[in-house]
């Protein structure tokens, strides 16, 4: 059964060690496909059940280096639920509101509801990424919030929220292709930005930032999934499947009725 690669707490990352061309034992699209097909029909069962119980959420963290496909591991993996149980938020730049606040101020806010599944296309870690790499905080300030995550995330964890946290770990030349993609297509053409480029000139320190995230910040309560994504089909299965497994593993249950419904007679 394909998995991501686990970070296991204090396993210090190294993305260089990790083949972002990864497939596992899936050898083609088509029986990647028929996989996430069963996936996504269970993960419509499983979702109604979290939905009535309505005790516990799930909190589907997705980073990853532009074009590493946020969007379209959103679009394959969560359409076919019902979109009255599923949150889904994009963090941007903050705001100024957002900036007088502290830098977890607005996460919070997006936190699911109990009962549904909410997913962060980027998240807070970008106070440790771009920040970091962009020297938009003073680097004492930088270094403080790993430790701020941590016990942000096992707070959650404590009140019913389990997180899953995928880095979709591309290449660069995979990269390069993709952004190629969006200038040669017209109808991809909104999806490129110029800031894009400049980011692409920071690869490295990126890499390294994201190794350095990856590292202090996978824990027992939260643990970073590391998700081999220059093959798009397998990139949304491995998703789903630990989706899948993670719900099964919740086990949860409809509420239990009041009332005998054989008893009960509508005229």
């Amino acid at each position: 059964m394909p998995q991501p690669y686990l970070v296991k707490p204090g396993r210090k990352v190294k993305l260089s060690d990790i083949d972002p061309d990864d497939t596992g034992s899936i050898k083609s699209r088509a029986d990647a496909e028929a996989l996430l097909e069963d996936d996504c029909e269970a993960l419509y069962g499983l979702q109604e059940r979290l939905y009535a119980e309505n005790k516990r959420a799930v909190l589907v963290v997705l980073q990853a280096m532009d074009t590493g496909g946020k969007d379209g591991t959103v679009k394959h993996v969560l359409s076919g639920l019902n979109p009255s149980g599923v949150e889904i938020h994009s963090f941007k730049a903050p705001s100024a509101d957002e900036r007088d606040h502290d830098f977890l101020w607005r996460i919070y806010q997006r936190v699911p509801r109990y009962g549904n599944i909410g997913l962060f296309n980027r998240s807070h870690y970008e106070d440790v990424l771009i920040g970091r790499v962009r020297s938009l905080a003073p680097m004492k300030v930088i270094e403080k919030r790993y430790d701020s995550i941590n016990r942000f995330e096992e707070i959650l964890d404590d009140n019913g929220i389990t997180l899953l946290k995928f880095f979709l770990h591309i290449s660069k030349d995979e990269q390069r292709r993709r952004l190629e993609e969006r200038l040669n297509e017209p109808e991809k053409h909104w999806k490129f930005e110029l800031g894009d480029l400049r980011e692409r000139e920071k690869w490295d320190d990126y890499q390294e930032a994201y190794e350095i995230a990856l590292s202090r910040c996978s824990t027992k309560h939260a643990p970073w999934h590391i998700v081999p994504a220059n093959k798009k089909w397998y990139r949304n299965l491995l998703v789903a499947r630990t989706l899948r497994k993670t719900l099964e593993a919740l086990d949860p249950q409809q509420p239990k009725v009041d009332f005998d419904p054989k008893k009960i007679k509508i005229v």
